[in-house]
């Protein structure tokens, strides 16, 4: 809406409600694909790198997690440029389809690392096309949907990757439910036992399985490629302008916006990849030794995740019916007022192994031995909640920043480069973890003040609420 009339996008009239309805399953599937993949190491992270390091773990894993953690940032932020460039030149369809092919071969060949090295080097290649499909999906959607409905296409998105976030792990808990019968199956296979064991591994996390899984989502590209239209606004654009080239997102005019949108992805996601993903690894390592030590990292994921679902799909309807600036601004005030509740409270994972068995509501309520049972694993939600509403914000918020010729160039460049101001954020996570000798809380804590930066970064941006998509 501007001077309280509709803007229409002028390709809007030559879109099919069809086309619409493939290219929004296609951008949702493959975020949400991507938010599985992304799940995947925090889930893993600990028993995987234990197995692989041997005797160093004790000494080494937060640096080896936090170089991992970073690889893949750094790979996300080359992919974002790299296929966001492609989308420009070639189309966000055939773009697409290369992107989530990248990431699905390298992520279920992470199942067959030998080394801390290996497994951050296929994560650095699926992190390539990861990147990319964000970006692209994101251009396609909001090209060929209405104006009006990008507030709640944005929220979709953003939940879309969170919903691949929480099946991860679902499967991760069913996998350490029923692994023994997942032992005896693959031995029923005629599978050597020297496999057995290398596949449910040592301490039976089965973390090379689920690994294997993240190759799933190359069957998307069937899909993608079969059903998906091209944008109409890119095909114009593309006939109409001079080829894209990623300097142009620094041209005269574009380059301020261009640069403020990676530093308000980079706060967001250095809240995520330095604090709050942590979270999943400091569960397993309070549940070490008790009865839920099997489920804790999937039980903290699936509240995290649902968390997260929520908060993104009401963010972006907050950013419409507020401002994109205020809204911002609360998300990040939210997100550190909970994160100082989560990292700077005595807390505890629950000590049993079931979730509605340890839910004691006369304990949890009212006091008594237990009364932090269900603290930890609620609290988390909710930090999931605010902390990844911004994942619902960014995709209303960034296009609306770039020109058609530029958008997928643009938006791409600034939430994947945001990735690499994570990934400094995840090394210096890694190092205070090993400096506080592994106090997850302590270096959560720390890191998680980056909130207090977007509080102020926002107000030096642009006003983008009820205008049009720039052509």
């Amino acid at each position: 809406m501007t001077d309280g009339k509709t803007v229409r996008d002028p390709m809007e009239n030559q879109v099919t409600r069809s086309a619409q309805i493939m290219t929004l399953i296609a951008a949702f599937l493959g975020w949400m694909f991507d938010g599985l993949e992304m799940g995947l190491f925090p889930l893993v992270a600990r028993p995987a790198l234990r197995e692989l390091m041997g005797a160093q773990a004790d000494t080494e894993i937060g640096t080896w997690m936090g170089w991992i953690t970073a690889g893949f940032l750094v790979g996300a932020a080359a992919g974002g440029i790299l296929f966001g460039w492609l989308g420009d030149r070639v189309g966000r369809v055939r773009a697409m389809v290369w992107s989530v092919l990248c990431y699905a071969i390298f992520s279920g060949l992470c199942g067959f690392a030998e080394t801390p090295f290996q497994l951050a080097a296929l994560r650095f290649l699926a992190a390539l096309g990861m990147g990319g499909e964000w970006s692209l999906g994101v251009a396609l959607v909001m090209e060929v949907w209405p104006a009006k409905n990008r507030p709640v296409l944005a929220g979709l998105i953003g939940g879309a990757s969170n919903v691949g976030f929480l099946l991860i792990a679902i499967v991760g808990l069913g996998l350490s439910q029923f692994i023994v019968g997942a032992e005896d199956f693959l031995r029923s296979t005629g599978m050597s036992e020297d496999w057995v064991t290398k596949l449910i591994g040592a301490d039976q996390s089965g973390w090379r399985l689920l690994m294997f899984i993240g190759a799933a989502p190359a069957l998307l590209t069937v899909f993608v490629r079969m059903f998906v239209p091209e944008s109409k606004l890119w095909e114009h654009a593309a006939a109409n302008a001079p080829k894209a080239r990623v300097a142009d997102i620094f041209a005269p005019g574009i380059a301020k916006k261009t640069i403020l949108g990676t530093c308000l992805a980079g706060m967001a996601l250095i809240g995520t990849w330095a604090s709050i993903q942590w979270v999943t690894p400091w569960a397993n390592k309070l549940a070490s030794g008790t009865d839920s030590a099997a489920t804790a990292s999937s039980t903290t994921q699936i509240s995290l995740a649902i968390g997260a679902i929520i908060g993104t799909m009401a963010a972006a309807l907050f950013a419409e019916w507020f401002s994109r600036r205020k809204s911002y601004f609360l998300l990040c005030l939210a997100s550190l007022l909970v994160c100082a509740y989560l990292f700077r409270t005595p807390l505890h994972f629950p000590a049993t192994a079931g979730w509605i068995e340890s839910f004691d509501p006369n304990h949890y309520f009212f006091g008594g031995e237990r009364a932090f049972d269900w603290h930890f694993v609620l609290v988390a939600g909710l930090a999931g909640c605010v902390t990844a509403s911004f994942y619902g914000w960014l995709p209303l918020y960034l296009p609306e920043l770039f020109p058609t010729r530029i958008r997928a160039t643009g938006q791409g460049f600034a939430f994947n480069f945001g990735r690499v101001l994570a990934a400094v954020g995840a090394l210096q996570g890694g190092q205070l973890l090993n400096y506080f000798k592994e106090d997850y809380a302590r270096m959560c804590g720390i890191m998680s003040l980056v909130y207090l930066a977007g509080m102020v970064l926002i107000w030096f941006c642009p006003e983008t609420k009820g205008k049009p998509l720039p052509e």
